[in-house]
C-alpha cells in the first residue's frame, strides 16, 4: 500500500511538470506566432495607413489601433478619446488622427478592409489569450517549483524544468550541469575543438547574470546555478510549499553580487538556512496555536450550545407539564360540577 501511494504521488508530480513544459513551449511557440502574424497586419494595413508604422511602434497596440481606425478617410476628433485609451497619450492620439488626413496610403475595398480587421482581431485573440497562459503558468509554478520561482522567476524556473525534463530530473542535476542546460551544442564544439567551454546556458536569462560585470558573470552564474539546485531540491523533496527558502536564496545571490562589485561579505549559507527553518518552525508553532484556540473556542460554543439545548428543553419540559397539570384540574373541577348537579 505505500509504495502504491509512492507511485500515485509520483505520477500526479510528473503530471504536473508536463503541464509546466507544455504551457512553457507553447508560450514560446506564441511568441513566435504573434510576432510573425502582427509583422503581417503591419505589413498589409500600411497599404492603407503607412504612417502609422512610425507614430505605433508596438504591435499589439498596433493591431488595437487598426482595429479601431479601420477606414483612414473616417477619421476625425470623435476617435481621439478611444485611440488615447489604447496609445495612453492623448499627443499620440492626436498625432495618429492628423496622419490620418494627409496619409498617401491607397484606398481598400470593404472586403479587404474586413479581411484586415478580422486578422487583426485574431492576433489581439492571440495576445490575450497569452497574458492568460502566462498567468496559468505562474500559478502551476507557484505549486510545483514555489523556491524556485522566487530565485529565478517563473519563466526562467520554467525553462529549466522542461529542458530537464521534470522537477526531479532537475533535483537530481548537479549545480554544474544545471549552469549549461540549454548551451549543450557550445559545450560539445568546445570539447571537440580544445576552446572554452560555456558559462551558462538558460540561467543567462536570469537577471541576475546581466547585473553582473563582465569579468564576474561566470562566477555568479555559478554561484546561481549551485542556488538553483538546492531550490529545486527543496521543492522536489520537502513536505510542505513555502517560497522562504527561494527568498533567502535570492538575497544570498544579492550579496554575492554586492560582494563582487563592492567587497562586502556576504553571509554563510549554513546560518541562513537556519535563520529560515527557525522563522517556519515559529510559523508553525502559531499556526498550531491559532488553530488550538479555535478548536478551544469550537468546543466552548458547542458545550454553550448544548447548555443553551439543555435549558429550553427543560423550559419546554415545565411548560408542557403546566398545561397538563391546568387540563387536569379542568377536568376535575367539570367531574365536581357533575357529580353535583
Amino acid at each position: 500500500a505505500h509504495s502504491y501511494s509512492r507511485a500515485k504521488v509520483k505520477f500526479n508530480v510528473n503530471r504536473v511538470d508536463n503541464m509546466v513544459i507544455q504551457a512553457i513551449f507553447l508560450l514560446d511557440t506564441l511568441d513566435k506566432d504573434i510576432n510573425s502574424f502582427a509583422m503581417r497586419v503591419r505589413e498589409w494595413y500600411s497599404w492603407h495607413f503607412p504612417e502609422l508604422v512610425k507614430i505605433v511602434n508596438d504591435n499589439y497596440l498596433y493591431a488595437r489601433v487598426s482595429k479601431i481606425i479601420e477606414d483612414k478617410s473616417k477619421l476625425s476628433e470623435e476617435h481621439i478619446p478611444m485611440l488615447t485609451e489604447v496609445v495612453g497619450d492623448e499627443d499620440k492620439a492626436r498625432e495618429v488622427v492628423e496622419a490620418g488626413k494627409a496619409s498617401m496610403g491607397q484606398d481598400l475595398s470593404p472586403i479587404d478592409l474586413i479581411n484586415v480587421q478580422t486578422f487583426a482581431q485574431k492576433v489581439m485573440d492571440l495576445a490575450d489569450y497569452r497574458k492568460k497562459l502566462y498567468d496559468y503558468l505562474v500559478a502551476k509554478m507557484g505549486d510545483i517549483a514555489p523556491n524556485l520561482a522566487a530565485l529565478i522567476g517563473d519563466m526562467v524556473g520554467a525553462r529549466l524544468i522542461s529542458h530537464a525534463g521534470s522537477l526531479t530530473n532537475l533535483a537530481k542535476c548537479p549545480s554544474s550541469t544545471l549552469q549549461i542546460l540549454g548551451a549543450e551544442k557550445a559545450l560539445f564544439r568546445a570539447l571537440k575543438t580544445r576552446g572554452n567551454t560555456p558559462k551558462y546556458g538558460l540561467i543567462f536569462h536570469s537577471s541576475f547574470i546581466g547585473r553582473a560585470s563582465a569579468k564576474n558573470k561566470g562566477r555568479i552564474a555559478r554561484y546561481l546555478a549551485n542556488k538553483c539546485s538546492i531550490a529545486s531540491r527543496i521543492d522536489c523533496f520537502a513536505d510542505g510549499s513555502t517560497t522562504a527558502f527561494g527568498e533567502k536564496l535570492r538575497e544570498q545571490v544579492e550579496e554575492r553580487l554586492d560582494f563582487y562589485d563592492k567587497g562586502v561579505a556576504p553571509r554563510k549559507n549554513v546560518d541562513v538556512m537556519k535563520e529560515v527553518i527557525e522563522n517556519l518552525e515559529k510559523k508553525d508553532e502559531a499556526m498550531t496555536d491559532a488553530s488550538e484556540e479555535k478548536k478551544e473556542k469550537k468546543e466552548k460554543r458547542k458545550i454553550e450550545e448544548n447548555v443553551d439545548n439543555e435549558k429550553s428543553e427543560k423550559k419546554k419540559k415545565k411548560k408542557s407539564k403546566a398545561t397538563d397539570d391546568s387540563q387536569t384540574k379542568k377536568k376535575k373541577k367539570k367531574t365536581k360540577t357533575e357529580d353535583d348537579e
